[in-house]
């Protein structure tokens, strides 16, 4: 879209611009200043704010604007008198003059919520491409932006070599389990994982402040009868636990659950987060749902634990509808990736005889994020 015209409003304090399909926008003078895009206001080298907010008078004003022949804002404010310029797709793209904002719940345009009818479509990628081809890489991480799971497969079955597939976009989280840990039976183990018992779909590390926000799992052996992988997406949970009961949407929004690991001598994790995460302005942020993790609910008070209760209840359900997963099976070479901070992954329970061999480690979203976003 190209800008058509500009009107300067408020004594100078705004304008409005118009693009060619009607579109209109607001702009205050004091923002157009703050985020000027001369040399002199941003570094060259890497676009970071050069002056702070003290810096810029606190009566700016367009004196001038115009729109050029190839369609780019043009003003100058007062009493610096500073010329700026900002193009039609810049100001379309950081626009702010929106309608009010979505009601509570709401999810960023990204993000494509999911039941059981995934299950023949998940997206996948193979590890040949995505190694070598920029543009396989930003279709795999666009198909986790959107669906916040994906399959990858072909990767070498190696000890760690799931740390070379983190490395492609991001940067491994090392915790107390190591740059990469084993997820598979044990003696008296430290963690459930580690066992062949199923396990409720959760999100992983709960008790972590900040909780690592991508997981993944390798396959390097499955001989076992049994333990498939099943993933629920969290925010289609939480959507249908706000349209079938809002009271409970609210309370587990509302209140903080506490959650704790102390699975060694050595390690005392415990953190407090809401079971549905909410951003400020009512953005859906977060599923943080870890039943083996769960301490002690100490911060909800006494008038409505037993209504927090319920909602706990209601919401356990609707996690573990068999309408809500997707299941597979990995067979050695194949990895799945969740985004931690939103899709639930499980296991079936599998037999005592056979090997079944995964490997695990954490990685954030930024990472993923900044890297796909760099490809765009």
């Amino acid at each position: 879209m190209n800008l058509t015209s500009v009107d300067v409003s408020k004594n100078g304090k705004a304008l409005e611009v118009i693009w060619d399909d009607g579109r209109r926008a607001r702009f205050h003078a004091l923002w157009l200043r703050d985020n000027s895009l001369d040399d002199a206001t941003r570094s060259p080298a890497n676009g970071q704010r050069l002056i702070t907010l003290l810096d810029i008078p606190d009566n700016t004003t367009i004196t001038k604007a115009a729109i050029s022949p190839d369609g780019v804002l043009r003003l100058t404010v007062a009493p610096e008198m500073k010329d700026m310029e900002f193009s039609s797709h810049w100001l379309q793209t950081h626009a702010y003059d929106r309608p009010a904002p979505h009601e509570v719940g709401w999810l960023a345009p990204t993000v494509m919520t999911w039941d059981a009818g995934l299950q023949d479509q998940l997206p996948f990628g193979n590890w040949s491409e995505i190694s070598t081809s920029r543009a396989s890489l930003k279709k795999w991480l666009h198909g986790i932006q959107t669906y916040g799971v994906s399959i990858l497969r072909g990767i070498p079955t190696e000890p760690g070599a799931l740390c070379r597939v983190a490395e492609l976009f991001g940067y491994v989280r090392e915790t107390n389990y190591g740059r990469w840990f084993e997820v598979r039976s044990e003696v008296n183990p430290n963690n459930l994982a580690y066992t062949n018992l199923g396990l409720q779909a959760h999100t992983d590390n709960p008790y972590r402040d900040p909780v690592p926000t991508l997981q993944l799992l390798s396959c390097l052996e499955n001989t076992v009868e049994g333990g498939e992988s099943i993933v629920v997406d969290g925010f289609h949970a939480a959507q249908r636990l706000k349209s079938e009961d809002p009271d409970a949407f609210q309370i587990l929004s509302r209140y903080l659950a506490d959650f704790e690991y102390a699975g060694s001598d050595d390690i005392c994790l415990r953190a407090r987060k809401a079971i549905i995460g909410l951003s400020s302005d009512g953005e859906l942020t977060a599923i943080s749902f870890n039943n083996r993790s769960a301490a002690p609910f100490s911060h909800i008070p006494f008038a409505h634990m037993e209504a927090y209760y319920a909602a706990y209840r209601r919401f356990s359900k609707i996690v573990e509808d068999k309408d809500m997963e997707v299941t597979f099976r990995l067979a050695p070479g194949e990895l799945f990736i969740v985004d931690n901070a939103r899709v639930l992954h499980a296991r079936k329970a599998f037999s005592g005889t056979g090997t079944r061999w995964l490997q695990g480690c954490y990685a954030d979203k930024d990472g993923l994020l900044s890297t796909l976003a760099s490809m765009k």
